[in-house]
């Protein structure tokens, strides 16, 4: 492959195969390369080369992606924002922050706080995903509850299409009425149409003092009533579930022991406003209410921060803990008051066709998502455990369309949902997504085969 001024090129295999895969395992990395820009300059003269070779690119941040959105596959080469860290701008006055791509969300946060701002949007992998993969994902996370998906805090992106024009859209403004708002076009298009190497984000003051309440339910009905009643008598901002299965893996991995003592079938992480622990009371008052009516078995609140990050433990380390078990992850999505309904008839679905694979639950049943996750057996390849579920997903995504839900709610579609988006987008959407596609990227060259087939 020859050099491209002043960008560097790796091709060394560790870095081939450490740079072309995401946290999908179902696809081996075969880039041909690894390109590293600096700039934006520098992504336009990568295009532009790209398309005088006829090279395919392939956009890649922190690469925690669970969808395979930033897998190479296919002979591509990747382009990492790895060296696009750069801090633009942050404005007080405006409440907005301003910064290269590859910045870490995480680091987003750090420097915010430092200027007595928050940027909200959170999740377990925000110290190593890149701001940049984060919008084009329209990441979600923990506390969607309250503060919606990344798409609600984009002020603006510069974008360099796949014709290699560079796009400033909306320049970080608050508001602008003039006409489409393409921005939105790129926030969760996956790199399909463009390689987002700035963003503008907006930020908010910290929230207050947050306490959480850890809790073990009696069946998935008592959930919702306990969600409902929650909501109704503290101001939540995040309300997170689980399954006993998620418990015993976090525990088999950390050798640490979990905090309540009643063995339940499901879990709730539930974080709320508590300024100075004025709201104990009133939060105490619900346990004893959901006791009560049997909904709960057993709980227990945080007194500290450093307590209230013992709690979240539980729910934030699920993933790392069943990673090696190389996970077929489905990333659904139903309306909050449909979720009850919706697991039971996908876990007896589950249950009936593949009844020795173990199904890890977990979610932001907040807001309707959960997060379905099939562990290959150990003596499974992952080639067969793959065309297993592969046949499978077909029956899963009927329900999720009888449910009137999405087949992917948060970790967009990449390869592993490519073939199911029918299943929550109608022909005409399709139609008009890759006609959208084509003008953004004539030649096709970036992230192919990803979103739909091309």
């Amino acid at each position: 492959m020859n050099a491209i001024d002043g960008i560097e090129i790796l091709t060394d295999p560790d870095n081939l195969d450490h740079f072309g895969r995401d946290w999908t395992r179902f696809w081996p990395p075969r880039p041909e390369a690894i390109a590293f820009p600096k700039s934006t300059a520098d992504v336009v003269e990568l295009v532009k080369w790209a398309r005088r070779t006829g090279r395919r690119l392939v956009p890649s941040g922190g690469r925690t992606g669970l969808s395979g959105g930033a897998v190479a596959p296919y002979g591509e080469v990747v382009v990492s924002l790895e060296k696009m860290r750069a801090l633009i701008e942050i404005d007080t006055v405006d409440a907005s922050l301003s910064a290269q791509a590859g910045m870490p969300v995480g680091e987003v946060q750090r420097l915010a706080a430092e200027q007595g701002l928050c940027y909200p949007v959170d999740w377990a992998a925000a110290g190593s995903s890149h701001l940049g993969g984060s919008i084009a994902t329209n990441a979600g996370g923990i506390r969607v509850l309250r503060y919606g998906m990344t798409r609600d805090w984009v002020r603006g992106v510069t974008v360099v299409t796949g014709s290699g024009e560079v796009l400033e859209l909306n320049r970080g403004l608050v508001k602008n009425n003039t006409g489409l708002d393409l921005r939105h076009l790129m926030i969760g298009s996956e790199g399909v149409l463009g390689i987002i190497t700035e963003a503008t984000v907006g930020l908010t003051s910290p929230p207050p003092e947050q306490s959480v309440l850890l809790l073990g339910f009696t069946g998935l009905k008592a959930i919702m009533s306990a969600f409902a009643d929650l909501r109704a008598g503290l101001n939540l901002s995040a309300f997170e579930f689980f399954d006993q299965r998620s418990v015993d893996h976090v525990a088999d991995r950390t050798g640490q022991r979990f905090p309540l003592d009643e063995s339940c079938p499901f879990y709730a992480v539930v974080e709320f406003d508590d300024p100075g622990q004025g709201s104990q009371e009133q939060a105490l008052a619900l346990f004893e209410q959901l006791l009560d009516a049997g909904h709960v078995a057993d709980g227990t609140i945080s007194q500290s921060g450093a307590q209230a990050s013992e709690l979240w433990h539980w729910r934030e380390a699920i993933s790392e803990s069943i990673s090696e078990c190389t996970p077929y992850k489905n990333d659904l999505s139903v309306r909050v008051s449909r979720v009850p309904a919706f697991l039971e008839a996908l876990d007896g679905l589950l249950g009936r066709h593949y009844p020795d694979f173990e199904v890890v639950w977990f979610g932001h049943i907040g807001d309707g998502n959960l997060h379905m996750n099939v562990l290959k057996p150990h003596d499974w390849s992952v080639e067969d455990f793959h065309d297993a579920l592969r046949r499978l997903s077909p029956k899963v995504f009927d329900l999720v369309r009888q449910f009137e839900g999405s087949v992917s709610a948060e970790h967009g579609v990449g390869l592993l949902k490519r073939d199911d988006l029918h299943y929550s987008r109608t022909d005409a959407e399709i139609g008009l997504m890759r006609w959208i596609k084509q003008h953004f990227d004539p030649d096709g060259i970036l992230n192919p085969g990803k979103m739909f087939r091309t």
